[in-house]
């Protein structure tokens, strides 16, 4: 949590109690709605208001604190930087999400650099589709 405070003086904010339970909701959830932040902030202080935390996970993510990725057609979908960079698989039929390594990607990703001159945002990619236990229902 130091290097974060650090990261936001450095920016010239503050890392306030707000800001801080809102890191500790994102990483608690592992990938949680702007609502679900929300639940889990009101859990320890109910005084938080959902607009706090929508203002915060914004900043907190143009400070490269939280990212989001959208894992559904509703709100977007924050998750730490502290985990590992992955990328995310989701079922259409039972909504199960699977955090993938990015190094399945890679002759994907070289392709598109060597091809296109493009370097993609793997930590905001979804894949949608079906699982296999769905699939054989």
């Amino acid at each position: 949590m130091n290097d974060f405070a650090d990261r936001l003086r450095s920016s010239g904010k503050r890392m306030t109690p707000q800001r801080q339970m809102i890191l500790a909701a994102v990483d608690a959830l592992g990938h949680g709605t702007p609502d679900e932040v929300h639940a889990e902030v009101c859990r320890h202080s109910p005084a938080v208001n959902l607009s706090t935390v929508y203002r915060n996970l914004e900043v907190l993510e143009e400070l490269g604190l939280v990212r989001h990725t959208h894992l559904s057609d509703r709100a977007p979908t924050y998750h730490s930087i502290t985990g590992h960079e992955h990328f995310h698989m989701v079922c259409r039929r039972c909504h199960a999400v699977t955090s993938l390594d990015p190094e399945l990607l890679g002759d994907f990703v070289e392709r598109l650099r060597d091809e296109h001159g493009f370097v993609p945002d793997i930590g905001h990619l979804t894949v949608f589709g079906t699982c296999v236990a769905c699939a054989s229902a």
